[in-house]
């Protein structure tokens, strides 16, 4: 699972929440969480800063993280 994934689900936001507030396409956030769209970095800043992160994290959002049942 993707970390802008991880982050958007702990808000509890759908990805047409998602979407609204970052001021994106619902479905390139779709496509993005499911890594069929690799994103403008301009993309990545705007969900930053929807989730409430620095932009200069903004490429992490593409980091996988373990599902919380597998973390260790």
């Amino acid at each position: 699972m993707l970390k802008l994934t991880s982050l958007r689900v702990a808000k509890r936001w759908s990805r047409a929440e998602l979407a609204r507030r970052a001021r994106m396409a619902a479905g390139d956030v779709g496509k993005i969480e499911a890594e069929r769209l690799q994103p403008y970095d301009s993309q990545l800043r705007k969900l930053a800063r929807a989730l409430g992160i620095p932009s200069d994290a903004a490429p992490t959002l593409l980091t996988n993280t373990a599902p919380p049942d597998e973390a260790a």
